[in-house]
């Protein structure tokens, strides 16, 4: 089992620093958008930053991933410094997780930065340049190594551990079993997410406890209900906090009635977030729901047309007007 041993801080730790344990994997996961400043470097706002937080956690979530839906793929190395020393304050009762890489370069860049906040957990962001299981693995666990902290895998496509599936499943099964790898964010789109021979071949080398669904509401009901994963992320749900929660609890008790009527709340956010491009729809959609200004979005994205953006409006704003809602009653 590998061990870490996270060096000492004269830093006082405000965050959740201690270890992740499977119980901490039941429940919802926001991965939420990063707001920046409308000034020339596009700077971290995280005044605005802050305001959306906040509004996650008022619906009753304490998970944070910083990952996708914030462009950390193509975050500057000045940028992630910030970005880590915000994570890092965190109220106690909060877990933040960030994220690093994609490729190896840049995650060994940012190891050291990781290491000295003493994060319980880092999510590695999934490459997509060449690679294979073997190297995958082997650079996995000098990032482990070189950051002291257990890794939470973002498993995208089927291929993101290499063209050998049968390897790349067998690589992740030994980072498990190693205690490197602590959690697994699933998120291989399918038609029917019941039809997931991929996942159930994963669920037969891990235990499914490890595993979160990584899709939004979409496939999540499928993937608690039929797969026994304990929880899921969400983006569409950073709009309305409250209603991904209950979905999830509704999941928990095995309501599925209630769960699908939540879930269908949500679908026509994430239709537009299919259609235009989940991270930026995001964006766009947590300002023109009222909740921050999130500002510009760093390359490589570009911002909605205003066209996309009229669309947009009234869908946020419903999803956004349902969740305050649904949180009002449940008080």
């Amino acid at each position: 089992m590998f061990e870490f041993q996270v060096e000492k801080s004269e830093k006082i730790p405000i965050m959740r620093t201690n270890p992740i344990g499977t119980q901490d994997l039941r429940g919802v996961f926001p991965v939420p958008p990063l707001a920046r400043k409308n000034d020339a470097q596009r700077s971290i706002d995280f005044t605005q930053n802050d305001r959306i937080v906040r509004h996650i956690a008022d619906g009753g979530i304490s998970n944070f991933i910083y990952g996708g839906n914030a462009f950390l793929y193509h975050i500057t190395l000045a940028d992630f410094e910030p970005l880590l020393e915000w994570l890092a304050g965190f109220d106690a009762g909060l877990l933040a997780i960030p994220s690093a890489g994609p490729s190896y370069g840049r995650a060994m860049d940012q190891a050291a930065m990781v290491r000295r906040h003493g994060f319980p957990i880092v999510m590695v962001l999934p490459c997509a340049d060449p690679r294979d299981a073997a190297g995958i693995e082997r650079g996995l666990r000098e990032f482990a190594d070189a950051c002291a902290t257990p890794l939470m895998c973002y498993i995208k496509d089927e291929n993101n551990f290499g063209a050998d599936k049968e390897a790349g499943l067998d690589a992740v099964a030994r980072l498990v079993d190693s205690g490197i790898c602590r959690a697994i964010k699933y998120a291989v789109v399918r038609k029917d997410p019941s039809q997931d021979e991929y996942l159930r071949s994963l669920l037969r080398r891990v235990p499914a406890e490890r595993v979160i669904s990584g899709i939004g509401e979409r496939p999540a009901i499928v993937h608690m209900r039929d797969f026994g994963l304990p929880g899921f992320t969400t983006g569409s749900g950073c709009v309305a906090p409250r209603m991904s929660q209950d979905l999830f609890e509704a999941n928990s008790r095995k309501d599925y009635g209630a769960a699908e009527q939540l879930r269908s709340h949500f679908i026509p956010l994430e239709d537009l977030r299919d259609a235009w491009g989940p991270a930026r729809v995001l964006h766009a959609a947590t300002q023109l729901a009222g909740i921050a200004e999130t500002g510009p979005l760093i390359p490589y994205q570009s911002g909605l047309t205003g066209a996309q953006l009229a669309q947009l409006a009234p869908v946020s704003k419903a999803l956004c007007e349902v969740g305050h809602t649904v949180a009002a009653a449940a008080e």
